[in-house]
């Protein structure tokens, strides 16, 4: 939240720096995000358009004749507000805009030279308004320095506020703080009542079902009338505009201060716009729809809080008002609200319908209940100062609710939790700082009733730390935390240290580690298997799925690379893939893509394409580093549809369990994503992977090592086309076990002297006894149960 130092010392007498209050703020617990001390404008002049013209070469440009009061000079200027006569902020070539922090050079737009810039205030950094450049009053000074009629309030303060301190979004709440931290004394604003000069027949009325009364239990509305809706003051503008918020109206204008200025929100209609005399408080209808403020129709349901009239809903409550009983120029007559909105209800309405306003951000978080009336007082008589007019009596439905429940808190709590220790006269003086009721009850125990703005303390712990930040957390000494045990018992589980495994497994093979969205374009999640988990309220519409598989954010990231001249290209990213919109239907996936040739030029090795072979062995590398015995794993040539069919397979543990799939990306989603090469990919399912069995010692098994001569015997088996070579190489493995150290395949043969559906797979066993030398008898019955087993299992014989 952003206040200025002016601002705040409205509320607190104080002779503090912006630096000091920044220091005690974050020593608070209150983080200042920044302090913005304010621009420069002495280079800046109160110019004025003398001559309009359109440009030669463009529609909407415009060339202006602007008088700086020393000369006249040339501008190109497109914002839709130009017009002869108009007086503006000018900055000459040399001036620094604040808000880019460049130097403004001579420039050609369109082939015509611009000597300067008329600026809109977001170029000046007085806040968000881009949609035209800043008109000043007919009686500016022309050529005089702009600082003369620009009000700019500063330096500016922001603040990052925590979700449990709601009392801090008002600028009263953050001068409570100083105040309580020794930083000044308070001021209390005027909350005396206003009396009326004419009696309303405006009616409030609560129609919730039983049972949900807490939606709204206080509802407070005011009628003005002939009050004068025209700009607001300079103060009050440079005030809002110094924290971002563009003036709009004086009436809308005075809303936005209180809301910032006592943390409490409030909204006014136009009366002559409401329908009827009767304002209904309740849940919307299925079906009905708001035209909010912000220029977008919401559609609303049955758990939403309305304000409606006759004619239907006007406004979201605690969160937006209507456009069709807005505020105008032309109004005269107004309907002042505030109220409670229950904060869950408010927030659930906010989420549901992509809505932000400083409304919701202050409802959600919890309102002072006492804060209802005196902030309608204080609102009414910035309304009549501002505005004229005379109003109404207050008309008040429902009841403002009770204090806070009282709670002992033991002294003893404060050493134990926090290390400290105070006399109960500054814990007393700590806690009345801050609002609380306090009540000794003994030398050991004291009674506190917390403020009715302070929804976040409830019990000792929340006392301690209220006691513990204003001490100071630099006094709290220091204490080494005591061991448990002789030895630390590991901070990390099994399926972390195996996710860091398989990370810097990938990365030891060269390939560089990636973090990408979870969301990704519909259309590609359907590609990979799952378009229809969409997002409620996405970032944008090409972020609005969640992604069934880490690959695609990867082969785009990978194609942002090639596309700046990165041919060869390698990477992956650990996450979690989303299966359904359910608890439980997402798993955390670990995969990686190759893209381009297999590595760049080199005098050793030509490049070559990567292909499938290389995706199944980045995938082996990681079920290995994981620990996953290779002989129970099996090659199965299928795999889901963003594979190449023919160049695929699933990394397979018993006959259902899915490790592992890889394969080439399919053509039809290389082209989707203007890749122009082919691409593999791969992803490793670390949850499905066998957890690691819990050792019984913490020492290394001895390393078995045979002193003993291996044997080499090759082997050629004629089989099937359509016989896996994984399921040949497993039937050797299993033949003598007791033997055989290694089996790999070295040659696959297809043509001449084969039948058209025969194939050839060569491969070499080696034979090796860890107590003996292997004799010719041995190793002979070896190579017949190696060949009697692969006959059975394959049909494979033997190669003439």
């Amino acid at each position: 939240m952003k206040f200025s130092l002016p601002w705040l010392k409205d509320h607190l007498e104080t002779d503090a720096t912006v630096d000091m209050v920044a220091d005690k703020l974050t020593a608070l617990g209150l983080e200042v995000d920044s302090v913005e001390q304010g621009v420069d404008f002495s280079t800046f002049t109160i110019a004025e358009i003398v001559g309009l013209r359109r440009h030669p070469n463009a529609e909407r440009l415009n060339l202006c004749e602007v008088d700086t009061g020393k000369e006249k000079l040339e501008v190109v200027c497109g914002a839709p507000n130009v017009h002869l006569g108009l007086k503006g902020v000018f900055a000459p070539v040399g001036t620094v805009i604040p808000e880019s922090g460049e130097v403004l050079k001579r420039a050609k737009i369109r082939g015509v030279e611009s000597q300067g810039m008329l600026c809109s205030a977001r170029e000046l950094g007085l806040g968000d308004d881009h949609d035209g450049i800043i008109e000043l009053p007919a009686e500016a000074p022309v050529g005089q320095p702009a600082s003369e009629v620009l009000s700019v309030e500063g330096p500016v303060i922001d603040i990052d506020i925590t979700p449990n301190r709601g009392d801090c979004f008002g600028i009263s709440g953050v001068a409570r703080e100083l105040a309580a931290g020794g930083l000044g004394t308070l001021k209390s604003r005027d909350f005396t009542p206003v009396s009326s000069t004419f009696q309303t027949d405006l009616g409030i009325a609560f129609d919730f079902p039983d049972g949900q009364e807490n939606a709204c239990p206080l509802f407070v509305a005011r009628v003005f009338r002939g009050v004068k809706n025209g700009p607001s003051p300079a103060w009050l503008q440079a005030r809002l505009t110094a924290i971002g918020l563009r003036p709009i109206s004086a009436l809308v204008d005075i809303t936005n201060y209180v809301t910032f200025d006592l943390g409490r929100p409030l909204h006014v209609f136009d009366k002559n716009k409401v329908q009827g005399d009767l304002l209904t408080l309740r849940f919307a209808k299925a079906g009905e729809t708001l035209e909010a403020l912000d220029g977008k129709t919401y559609e609303l349901d049955d758990q939403m809080t309305v304000i409606a009239d006759a004619s239907g809903p006007e406004a979201l409550g605690g969160i937006m008002g209507g456009e069709p009983t807005g505020c105008t120029e032309e109004t005269t007559d107004v309907v002042l609200e505030i109220a409670l909105f229950d904060s869950i209800r408010t927030a659930k309405t906010g989420r549901k319908l992509g809505i932000e306003s400083d409304a919701r951000t202050r409802f959600e978080r919890g309102l002072d209940p006492a804060m209802v009336i005196a902030g309608a007082e204080y609102a009414t008589k910035l309304i009549l100062e501002l505005c004229g007019g005379e109003a109404s009596q207050l008309v008040v439905a429902g009841n403002v609710p009770g204090l806070r429940a009282p709670f002992s808190f033991r002294l003893s709590q404060l050493e134990r939790l926090a290390g400290i220790t105070l006399d109960v006269e500054t814990i007393e003086e700590h806690l009345q700082a801050l609002g609380f009721q306090v009540e000794v009850v003994s030398e050991e125990t004291i009674q506190v009733v917390p403020p009715t703005w302070r929804h976040d303390v409830s019990m000792e712990a929340d006392i301690v730390e209220e006691l513990a930040r204003l001490q100071g957390y630099e006094r709290i000494p220091p204490m080494p935390v005591r061991r448990t045990t002789a030895v630390s018992e590991p901070i990390l589980a099994p399926e972390q240290r195996m996710r860091s495994i398989a990370r810097r497994t990938l990365a030891a093979r060269g390939i560089s580690e990636a973090a990408t969205w979870s969301f990704i374009e519909p259309a590609m999640a359907e590609a990979f298997g799952k378009g229809d988990i969409r997002l409620r309220n996405p970032i944008n519409s090409e972020l609005s799925a969640l992604r069934p598989s880490v690959l695609p954010n990867l082969l785009q990231a990978a194609g942002r690379n090639r596309s700046r001249g990165i041919e060869s290209v390698a990477l992956f990213e650990s996450g979690p893939r989303f299966l359904g919109d359910q608890p439980g239907e997402q798993e955390v996936t670990i995969g990686g893509v190759r893209v381009g040739p297999n590595h760049g030029r080199h005098w050793a090795e030509q490049p070559r394409d990567v292909d499938v072979f290389d995706a199944r062995a980045d995938a082996l590398a990681v079920l290995h580093a994981c620990k996953v015995n290779p002989e129970g794993v099996r090659v199965v040539p299928e795999g889901p549809s963003h594979f190449h069919p023919g160049r695929k397979g699933r990394l397979m543990l018993g006959p259902k369990t899915v490790l592992a799939e890889f394969g080439e990306i399919h053509p039809g989603i290389l082209r989707k994503l203007d890749l122009d090469t082919r691409a593999v990919g791969f992803e490793v399912f670390l949850d499905r992977l066998p957890k690691p069995k819990r050792k019984k010692s913490c020492a290394r098994p001895a390393l078995k090592v045979s002193n003993f001569p291996p044997v080499d015997r090759d082997f050629a088996f004629v089989v099937d086309q359509s016989v896996p070579a994984e399921t040949l190489m497993n039937a050797v493995r299993g033949a003598e076990r007791s033997l055989i150290q290694d089996v790999s395949l070295f040659d696959v043969y297809q043509g001449k002297g084969l039948d058209d559906d025969k194939k050839s797979l060569a491969i070499a066993v080696r034979l090796q006894s860890m107590d003996h030398t292997l004799s010719e008898n041995e190793i002979e019955a070896a190579v017949k149960k190696i060949t009697t087993a692969a006959t059975k299992a394959t049909g494979a014989q033997l190669r003439a």
